[in-house]
């Protein structure tokens, strides 16, 4: 009997090791290719008749307003500082707010808006309530082990929501639409899901009930009780894999009966604000995207003097800065948004409110600025 040399034992090990491995992989990453979501069918009547919808995708809106983005968005120079340059990211701990409204508390009569960090919100008016764009997971990610983690904790579980008439979600970026947070949804809320064409298919694939999706073009209403939800038009992009564009983005004016709140989604600022604004403002508030701007995406993020201006285009009362503090997805300093969007809005007498994450503000007594950023920039 051959006895068995030592290399030959060294290279079963380094089997055994990268077959472990590739094993531990694999069950780490289980979860990415359902996160993908689903790709809508193009013969889909409703998206193939589309106005948005040609050549296989939808697109945005032509506009003259819209700054164009670099032909080479992640050119040599964008990807150094987006891998040496980030600086997107607090020093110290991020202060939260107590969450006040759970369960048992009656929804506001008024309009309400609590912010839970980046741009998950709860906006209450006259009455009913909505979940906007909600993600509680600790990354932005098709991974729950990689990609950007969260920079401070929920302030609230999400089992612990009072009932919603609906959940609105903007697009299918993964910062704004969470299966794992889907999921969870679906278990522990009754509400539908109203969303832009083409989202339908991820959350089927995620076990979200086909009478709880609601899907929208741009400029369509569904109505739920005494609250209307109208998808508006926005300046953006969607996909969550290999594809761009094949589900629609959008942005939300949800109405009670007598009082609305505007939400702008991501967008570049473009001509579409004074145009929602005159179709369905004035608003009581408008929650508006301040962060993740820069030069190489300029026609997708509005920088937070854009913020201000289109605010004004839609005729808004008080502004909500939403889509900073929570994630490092972009290449300015942390508290850079904030800081640059009270300035514009002092300047342009714009009323603001900034909640720390998972205050609720009253939006007919909004609490005053406290600079609670400031310690932690």
């Amino acid at each position: 009997m051959s006895e068995r040399r030592p290399g030959s034992r060294k290279t079963l090990l380094a089997l055994a090791a990268l077959t472990a491995a590739a094993t531990a992989a694999a069950w780490a990453f289980r979860e990415v290719p359902a996160s993908f979501g689903r790709r809508p069918d193009a013969a889909d009547p409703r998206v193939r008749n589309s106005p948005q919808f040609r050549d296989g995708v939808f697109h945005n809106a032509p506009s003259e307003l819209a700054r164009p983005t670099p032909t080479t968005p992640v050119n040599r120079d964008t990807l150094r500082r987006m891998l040496f340059e980030r600086q997107g990211k607090p020093v110290g701990e991020v202060p939260l707010a107590r969450f006040d409204g759970g369960p048992g508390r009656p929804a506001a009569e008024g309009v309400e808006i609590t912010w839970f960090g980046h741009a998950s919100a709860l906006v209450e008016v006259e009455g009913s309530r909505v979940l906007l764009d909600p993600i509680w997971s600790d990354r932005c990610s098709p991974s729950s082990h990689v990609g950007p983690k969260r920079l401070h904790p929920v302030p609230v579980e999400l089992e612990q929501l009072p009932p919603v008439d609906a959940v609105l979600i903007s697009h299918d970026h993964y910062d704004h639409l969470d299966m794992a947070t889907v999921q969870r949804l679906t278990a522990a809320q009754s509400a539908p899901f109203a969303v832009p064409l083409g989202i339908g298919g991820h959350l089927r694939r995620w076990g979200v009930p086909e009478h709880r999706i609601i899907e929208l073009d741009w400029d369509e209403t569904c109505t739920l009780g005494d609250l209307t939800l109208t998808l508006t038009s926005a300046h953006h992009f969607s996909g969550r894999g290999t594809t761009r564009n094949t589900t629609l983005w959008g942005s939300w004016v949800i109405a009670g009966p007598s009082r609305k709140v505007y939400y702008t989604g991501d967008s570049g600022y473009f001509e579409g604000y004074a145009r929602i604004g005159a179709q369905h403002g004035p608003f009581d508030a408008a929650l508006v995207q301040i962060g993740a701007y820069d030069q190489a995406w300029a026609d997708i993020h509005m920088t937070p003097e854009d913020a201000v201006r289109a605010h004004q285009e839609l005729r808004a009362e008080l502004l909500v800065p939403v889509h900073w503090c929570t994630f490092d997805l972009g290449l300015h300093p942390w508290a850079e948004p904030i800081e640059r969007l009270l300035a514009e809005a002092k300047q342009q007498a714009v009323p603001i409110a900034v909640p720390r994450p998972g205050q609720r503000v009253d939006v007919d007594n909004p609490p005053e600025l406290d600079g609670w950023w400031e310690s932690v920039a």
